[in-house]
């Protein structure tokens, strides 16, 4: 049953965080049931282990939600903590102070900044295609969507490549492992937080032109930034430049592998790759934040009391007919693409200028050299919860001669 207008005193929840943010064996599954939930209602009441929360499933909704920050806080982010015994920074701050830490951060993320990268984005990519393309075959998700943003993100921090490893098994721990094993989560963000530590302490006493060394610097208000600040800036940092690029690179590819039209289409016509590009953010958007609720509120008709989180799957927004026509498909030259990918209101993703320069660079640089490929039929794609996205994505090709 489906919560919809006033609910009853002692409220039964329809839906479990738990039931649905699970691994699956399925690609895209997640997806089809945020779709599921969004044909039944606007709103859904749930519980994850134990906490109240209202999943929201239109586009209007969420981008509203997204927009008041007063009334929906970033405090928490994740149906089944509201009360989190971490910050992430920026993103689980509130304006104003929240809006300090974008001034701060934006010079390294500006679209001038991000131009600057591109030899160094292509010629990295271009270093992974050199050891895969004579092949024939590869696990896309583990040889080359981990490996290529993942080297970017560690040069901006002042990081070195030999750590990639590491850095990934911790990745993996904090975002992909969802209500099932917080102990293994909060272990590995302690054991990032003790690398960093000892990386700022370094930086202080050799300053390089990275941003840890950078912020290291930095003052709020006046006052120099705290150390436990910096750890969880980087924390932050982190999480954001290992996984979300690596994502959204195989779940582009995994729908470039099962539409040879679509691929046809790109490899004749690489001036459609921007708005495909675009188009894949929109329909396979697997980035579903939570926040936390300040006040009182009605949404969709539904009562949603102070304290209580909401669940905003962006993929739901992204595929919202009354928002998108053929919403149920893939348009690879889709005109107006108003999506949600990167969030809205002041928390829109302030790398999206180097995540749309790490798409561009890593689906073009593909087919160039590798037009043709398909699925394993073998080898089983399955994917995983937690933050959502493909364990693996096996390709198959003919090497080149």
């Amino acid at each position: 049953m489906t919560v919809a207008g006033d609910p009853p005193v002692e409220q039964e929840p329809t839906i479990r965080y738990e039931d649905i943010n699970v691994p699956v064996s399925a690609p895209c599954a997640h997806f089809d049931s945020y779709d599921r939930l969004r044909e039944q209602a606007p709103a859904h009441f749930g519980t994850a282990l134990g906490h109240e929360f209202w999943l929201l499933t239109r586009m209007e909704d969420i981008r509203a939600a997204f927009q008041d920050a007063a009334t929906f806080s970033s405090s928490a982010v994740t149906p089944y903590e509201p009360d989190p015994p971490y910050k992430w920074i920026p993103e689980m701050l509130d304006p104003p102070l929240h809006t300090k830490w974008r001034h701060l951060l934006g010079p390294f993320f500006a679209p001038g900044a991000v131009k600057r990268l591109r030899p160094r984005v292509e010629a990295r990519f271009e270093e992974i295609m050199d050891e895969i393309v004579d092949r024939g075959s590869c696990d896309y998700v583990a040889d080359v969507a981990l490996r290529f943003p993942n080297t970017i993100f560690m040069e901006l921090m002042g990081l070195p490549v030999s750590d990639a490893d590491r850095f990934q098994r911790w990745e993996t721990a904090i975002l992909h492992a969802g209500t099932s094993d917080r102990d293994a989560a909060y272990q590995a963000m302690g054991e990032v937080n003790a690398y960093f530590a000892e990386l700022i302490a370094e930086r202080r006493k050799s300053p390089r032109e990275d941003i840890v060394s950078v912020a290291s610097t930095w003052k709020i208000d006046g006052e120099p930034v705290t150390e436990e600040d910096l750890h969880a800036l980087c924390l932050l940092l982190f999480m954001a430049g290992l996984d979300t690029v690596a994502q959204q690179l195989s779940y582009s590819m995994y729908h470039l592998a099962n539409h040879a039209e679509d691929r046809r289409r790109l490899v004749e016509d690489p001036g459609l790759f921007e708005p495909a590009i675009e188009e894949f953010l929109r329909y396979y958007a697997f980035v579903s934040p939570g926040r936390k609720v300040t006040r009182d509120v009605e949404v969709a008709g539904c009562p949603i009391k102070a304290g209580q989180m909401v669940w905003l799957p962006i993929a739901s927004a992204n595929r919202d007919p009354e928002e998108f026509p053929d919403a149920d498909k893939v348009i690879i030259d889709r005109r107006d693409n108003r999506h949600l990918a990167f969030g809205g209101g002041p928390h829109r993703c302030l790398g999206s200028h180097l995540a749309r320069q790490e798409l561009l660079v890593g689906l073009t640089g593909w087919h160039r050299r590798i037009p043709d490929y398909r699925l394993d039929p073998d080898v089983p794609v399955s994917e995983h919860g937690g933050q959502v996205g493909l364990s693996n994505l096996p390709l198959v090709w003919e090497p080149r001669a």
